[in-house]
């Protein structure tokens, strides 16, 4: 089950299942990074990453919030249409899904537009997303080709 809270305006969430890391998903579509804001640590097992999330949560007004993004339990990473040398480019996150290979390992995959992916081979879902400040308001909604 999904664990989180608002207080203070701040959204902290917590997965462990694949219907976890749905809702946190839901939150962090349309995300914005740079490229050089995402990091692994094989040592520590850890992938991070921190974005301009547009804030879906907020019902009265267009806002973003600076949030940190992070996996636990991570193997390997690889990446596609990510080019390392090129820190500042900004990459639009479309989705967050999982694919089991044997259960409770598998694939977390981090979807960008364009056709940037993130694959990170973990031994379990444990990620975690916190707020990491105020929110600050934005003109632009993201919008998808579906809408009318």
């Amino acid at each position: 089950m999904s664990r989180g809270f608002r207080g203070t305006d701040v959204l902290k969430l917590a997965a462990l299942d694949a219907e976890d890391l749905g809702v946190i998903s839901a939150q962090m579509q349309d995300a914005v990074a740079r490229a050089g804001d995402m990091t692994y640590s094989p040592k520590t097992r850890q992938f991070a990453l921190v974005a301009n999330r547009f804030a879906w949560d907020e019902a009265k007004q267009r806002q973003r919030r600076r949030t940190g993004l992070h996996f636990g339990r991570v193997s390997a990473v690889q990446t596609l249409n990510i080019k390392r040398a090129e820190p500042d480019v900004i990459l639009s996150l479309l989705a967050i899904g999982f694919v089991a290979s044997d259960a409770p390992s598998g694939e977390i995959v981090l979807t960008f537009s364009g056709g940037a992916t993130i694959r990170l081979a973990v031994e379990c879902i444990e990620a975690s997303l916190q707020d990491l400040g105020p929110a600050w308001e934005t003109t632009n909604r993201p919008t998808h080709g579906d809408e009318g």
